[in-house]
């Protein structure tokens, strides 16, 4: 991957999704996904203006979607979405830093290391940053599925999945109602983090409130639960005071009874800008008639991403533990 042709794809895509956002009216997010659609297409589309079809026309001389790489691609998608975010009013409006994204590849790698075929799902999939950079770190036949219920971002995240020939299939819709899909052997989430206002449709689940609201990131954990065959593996980024709210007891019992906790990773606080809203990646093993326990859960606080050291140290661990883990479940 080369970093001066993430930077001029960026930089493409920036100046295209500009003056399509400006002639079509439409903001500049939604002006990524048709930019994306008609780098895809390889011609702009009958129903734009004759002005927009020639500026177009002569952009699409400048770039050719195939000289590009899968991550550079993702890469330079990710800094545009990540510039019309910041212009961006709605909260749910956010991305998976991409070291997060990138380490969480290699946990999966690691989890399925030898694995010749995998299922995977993400069923808070945003504009798609997280599964397509996990999917671009797997060497083996994936079948993948996402669901994202905001119409700006699953546009988005189809965009990127077609320019990266990664295949995925969507499902544009509430992510806590149920799924026409069969159980998966992974679901990776960056968890969306509040109170889930439906209640008629959390009633339906072990984890719902007592009184009040009930959190949607506990929902979302069961919901993975759900849909992960026995024996698979759930990876979510959760906030860091997971098990310390008031409905953590209900959570823990949960856990207790359906998953192994294979572990819990802090992530650095330099990742965020306060530490109440610090985050770790958390790893679970749905139970099942063949499945163990760790002997002891891969537990740690990562070091900043930035630090090539304190990274190299704690991946030498991290290998270690999971190649102790692999033995242990023989």
């Amino acid at each position: 991957m080369k970093q001066e042709r993430v930077e001029k794809l960026f930089q493409w895509i920036d100046d295209t999704s500009t003056v399509i956002s400006e002639d079509l009216n439409i903001t500049y997010l939604e002006a990524i996904a048709e930019t994306m659609d008609v780098l895809f297409n390889g011609q702009p589309f009958d129903d734009m203006g004759d002005s927009l079809q020639t500026f177009l026309t002569n952009e699409l001389v400048k770039v050719k979607k195939e000289e590009f790489e899968k991550e550079e691609i993702r890469k330079a998608v990710q800094l545009a979405i990540l510039k019309g975010m910041k212009g961006a009013t709605q909260q749910q409006h956010l991305i998976t830093p991409d070291s997060v994204a990138m380490f969480m590849g290699y946990l999966a790698s690691k989890l399925f290391e030898g694995k010749e075929s995998l299922k995977l799902f993400d069923p808070a999939s945003g504009s798609g940053n997280l599964i397509t950079s996990v999917m671009n770190q797997l060497d083996m036949s994936l079948q993948a599925y996402a669901s994202e219920v905001d119409p700006t971002l699953i546009q988005l995240a189809v965009a990127n999945a077609n320019l990266q020939k990664n295949e995925i299939e969507f499902f544009h819709q509430d992510s806590l109602a149920p799924f026409l899909m069969e159980p998966v052997d992974f679901v990776l989430a960056d968890l969306p983090v509040g109170y889930y206002p439906d209640d008629a449709q959390a009633a339906r689940y072990k984890l719902k409130a007592d009184e009040g609201l009930s959190y949607a990131h506990h929902l979302f954990i069961e919901q993975g639960l759900n849909y992960t065959k026995e024996g698979g593996f759930l990876m979510f980024i959760v906030p860091n005071f997971l098990f310390e709210s008031e409905q953590s007891k209900a959570l823990n019992a949960f856990l207790r009874e359906h998953a192994h906790i294979v572990g819990m990773l802090q992530l650095s606080d330099s990742l965020f800008k306060d530490e109440k809203h610090g985050k770790s990646i958390l790893i679970l093993q749905k139970k099942g008639q063949e499945t163990k326990a760790p002997k002891q859960a891969l537990l740690a606080k990562l070091p900043s991403f930035k630090n090539p050291n304190g990274m190299a140290d704690i991946l030498t661990q991290m290998n270690q533990w999971f190649d102790e883990y692999k033995r242990t479940q023989l």
